[in-house]
């Protein structure tokens, strides 16, 4: 008789929250807005511990005024660090890399027109004016240097600054 014995059906007034979802699984519900760490899910622009349990709690959340503003203020500030990449860290397109050639230059012309030899510029006389009276002028190289990159030779395809993206 015992196996004839209609039981009563469970209670329906269980709450509306998910018994089995875990922390990462909402991240990977909701994507890179959240993420989890130490069995927490946290806002990833606010740092703020949510609920993983309710859904409609994280989606309120990321509706929020303050997320909003805080999102916004967190990809700018990852925008601002980060890297640039290589190629364009190399890339010597800088004023100051323009006006220090331009300075060179000026300085090689000039001494080829006067016809004053080169080696005049290693003087230490010679050195002092240009730091002190002109900018960029401290930059200028040994003359060496100056014959070997900046001296202007009979072909064009072999002088270094023609030839350079800078």
């Amino acid at each position: 008789m015992e196996r004839f014995v209609v039981t009563a059906p469970p209670a329906r007034n269980r709450s509306k929250t998910a018994l089995y979802v875990t922390p990462l699984d909402r991240v990977t519900e909701f994507g890179d807005e959240l993420q989890e760490e130490g069995g927490k899910l946290f806002c990833t622009s606010c740092s703020v511990v949510l609920n993983h349990v309710r859904k409609s709690a994280i989606s309120d959340r990321l509706k929020s005024k303050t997320h909003t503003t805080r999102k916004a203020e967190y990809e700018e500030q990852n925008e601002r660090k980060k890297q640039r990449p290589l190629p364009a860290s190399l890339q010597c397109n800088s004023t100051a890399q323009t006006e220090k050639d331009s300075v060179i230059q000026d300085f090689v012309k000039m001494c080829l027109e006067a016809n004053i030899p080169l080696e005049k510029a290693d003087r230490p006389a010679v050195r002092a004016f240009p730091s002190r009276h002109v900018k960029n002028g401290g930059s200028i190289p040994k003359a060496d240097q100056l014959r070997r990159a900046y001296l202007p030779d009979g072909d064009e395809n072999e002088n270094p600054l023609k030839s350079q993206d800078c």
